[in-house]
């Protein structure tokens, strides 16, 4: 009696603004694994909240197969999926629906795997799917999104899987959660042969960095001064002394003035209020935090102080930050509303 070929399911739930690299990456590569097979071992189609096209952040619209109404009578049918992907990208935090979040936690509690592409971990939260769990995110919105989501174990991983919960930084690092979920189906021998279709050397571990090793990022070899700037990252809302950061890297306050000087072209002083200040950036555009607060988790002992660091780098207040935010978040739905119009 002949054995009933493997299959799995999977819906692409589209929100708008999704990105479209970490989506394409992840349908090539259960493509190219079917076409390895040779049969459909991954079925997939894409869902919206309407059933109707949906805007990417590139601009290009994908038609949907399906709506959220439709979805919900597939979870006891005979369409139900084995997985169901949350893809999004930039401007998550503004995106809030509680249908999808209902949805979401109905897949979940009737055992079906759910995660996401890119930013898609935020819907994900909000639906309280990552409590206590450990979820991957783009390193961009790590800050915004731990300070939402407290209770979330969140990671600048490539990509974490907790349980039936998968979840990926964006990126290429769709490819790699893919990857993952071809061997534990199939085995290592298909993940070969699909790295080799698509002409990647390797296949990268989910705990593999996501940015650029501080070495290349900041063109600096000095490892006394490399070391330094970690300290200083890993202490951003309770920053340390310049006695202290000296005594860390076995150096003098003297020693550690002058190693910046030259490698960095300003103080150590200057470098550690910057990416206090960058990081406070982040918060104000990805959070919707009080301004007070992200001053605290900046390290500001004072909402006037830090206002005036910040309009010493940026040239603007942090409130007009979150303001012109707010002004392309909302010229950007007005664009996408305009769009889907057209197309309909």
């Amino acid at each position: 009696m002949s054995k009933t070929p493997k299959k799995r399911s999977i819906v692409f739930f589209m929100v708008p603004q999704f990105t479209m690299l970490p989506f394409t990456a992840a349908v090539e590569t259960l493509r190219i694994a079917n076409r390895m097979l040779g049969y459909d071992a991954y079925e997939w189609r894409l869902a919206s909240i309407d059933g109707l096209k949906v805007t990417s952040s590139s601009g290009i619209a994908l038609e949907a197969n399906t709506s959220l109404a439709e979805e919900r009578k597939c979870i006891g049918g005979e369409n139900r999926p084995s997985m169901v992907l949350v893809c999004s990208g930039i401007d998550i935090d503004q995106y809030v629906n509680k249908s999808v979040n209902a949805w979401l936690r109905e897949v979940n509690n009737r055992g079906i795997a759910v995660g996401s592409l890119c930013t898609g971990a935020h819907v994900l939260a909000q639906a309280g799917l990552l409590n206590g769990k450990r979820c991957a995110i783009h390193w961009e919105n790590l800050p915004g999104f731990s300070e939402a989501f407290p209770q979330v174990e969140v990671y600048a991983d490539l990509y974490e899987v907790d349980g039936n919960i998968y979840t990926c930084a964006g990126g290429t690092a769709s490819l790699d959660m893919m990857l993952n979920l071809i061997g534990q189906d199939f085995g290592e021998n298909l993940v070969n042969r699909v790295c080799e279709q698509q002409l990647t050397d390797r296949v990268r571990n989910p705990h593999d960095r996501q940015r650029l090793p501080l070495r290349a990022r900041l063109g600096v070899q000095n490892d006394k001064v490399l070391s330094i700037i970690e300290l200083m990252e890993r202490n951003l809302s309770e920053p340390l002394s310049l006695l202290d950061i000296a005594e860390g890297a076995d150096l003098s306050r003297r020693q550690v003035e002058r190693l910046f000087r030259q490698e960095m072209g300003r103080s150590p002083a200057r470098y550690y209020l910057e990416i206090r200040l960058d990081r406070a950036r982040h918060l104000l555009v990805q959070s919707a935090m009080p301004v007070v607060e992200v001053a605290v988790a900046c390290g500001f002992v004072s909402a006037s102080h830090f206002s005036k660091c910040y309009r010493e780098i940026y040239n603007r207040t942090p409130q007009q930050e979150r303001a012109e935010r707010k002004l392309v978040i909302s010229a950007s739905r007005m664009l996408a509303a305009s769009q889907g119009k057209a197309a309909h």
